[in-house]
């Protein structure tokens, strides 16, 4: 029986939104209306595309965009946190889900030595074209009415729990660990003794509480520990594991 980390990546692990965040490699650092105008609610993923291609255009290479990208602040305490991970495999298993894309979320666990904690990923796919224009497209699609049209990550964690099942492992406990709406959904697949870990002040934190008040014991079986920093999950898991 093992332990399950399951990470959400902006306001997460990382300290910011890694898809604004990269809007700092323009020179303006900011992009005009004409393209703002192009996102369509729910459709963040197209969005981003139109984003990448516009940012190639103003001839900002690959390399331009990675220095940005590995600039981005880890959470507080998500080095100990995930160094802990790291350390012991043998009896924690540690994915990722998250709305950004796979490139950016490599660079960073890659730069910060932290790629070794995390088992799997699963994100957008990206690649850069033959103008080193970044290209991004949806990781899935599905039938969740509740989710952005590119990814529910309630269908990404069944999916990988049924799988890793038919392989023999088993999770004694699974901690969810998120900050905002999409996080939301998840949740919902958790059973009595595992445990949601909502930000403390974003909106994840308030969706699980109202959540709550209204007695919706049938969508959300788990705890509800809110965190402030990796430390606090930190000390949360090694209590689970050494209780």
């Amino acid at each position: 029986m093992k332990t399950l980390m399951v990470f959400d990546f902006d306001h997460t692990v990382v300290d910011d939104n890694s898809d604004t965040w990269v809007i700092r490699c323009l020179p303006s650092r900011t992009l005009p209306d004409s393209v703002r105008r192009l996102y369509r609610r729910g459709h963040w993923t197209d969005f981003m595309c139109k984003v990448m291609a516009y940012i190639g255009e103003q001839e900002v290479g690959p390399d331009g965009v990675r220095g940005v990208m590995e600039a981005i602040p880890l959470t507080a305490g998500m080095v100990e946190l995930l160094s802990f991970i790291a350390e012991h495999k043998s009896s924690i298993d540690c994915i990722v889900i998250s709305d950004s894309n796979a490139i950016f979320i490599d660079w960073i666990l890659q730069r910060s030595g932290l790629r070794a904690a995390v088992d799997q990923v699963f994100t957008n796919p990206a690649k850069f074209n033959e103008r080193g224009h970044m290209e991004v497209a949806s990781h899935h699609a599905h039938s969740c009415s509740r989710c952005p049209a590119n990814l529910c990550k309630r269908a990404v964690l069944e999916r990988y729990l049924s799988e890793q099942s038919g392989t023999g492992v088993a999770y004694e406990r699974v901690f969810y660990v998120g900050d905002g709406g999409n996080d939301l959904c998840p949740t919902a697949c958790l059973r009595r003794h595992d445990v949601a870990m909502p930000r403390k002040g974003y909106a994840l934190e308030k969706l699980l509480a109202r959540l709550q008040s209204r007695g919706g014991a049938a969508s959300l079986r788990a705890d509800v520990v809110s965190w402030s920093s990796g430390v606090d999950i930190l000390k949360e898991l090694q209590a689970s594991l050494w209780r």
